[in-house]
């Protein structure tokens, strides 16, 4: 059952996934703050509460995966971020009073 307000419309799972994490993030927002608006019916704010969840989980689960990502990059090349990083060294006691 579509809702008559725009960009509001029940989303299918295909469309949930075919969504980038800065879409789903924004329909996210947008919803929450028709909600938190109030005016609502009981049934329109329920739906909207469902969409927020689903919306919510999305995010989420795309950032646990770039989380994974990012991890098994590290994991990867890690030996060479070490390598390339050099040890901080400590300025002398007197650095200051040397100019």
């Amino acid at each position: 059952m579509p809702d008559s307000d725009n960009g509001t419309q029940p989303l299918t799972d295909s469309e949930l996934e075919k969504l980038s994490f800065e879409e789903a993030l924004k329909l996210f927002e947008d919803t929450v703050a028709e909600l938190e608006a109030g005016g609502l019916s009981l049934a329109d704010a329920t739906d909207r509460y469902e969409r927020g969840v689903r919306l919510a989980a999305r995010c989420n689960d795309m950032l646990g995966s770039a989380e994974l990502k990012i991890t098994r990059i590290k994991a990867e090349f890690g030996q060479q971020m070490t390598f390339q990083s050099e040890p901080e060294i400590d300025p002398p006691d007197d650095w200051d009073d040397e100019e």
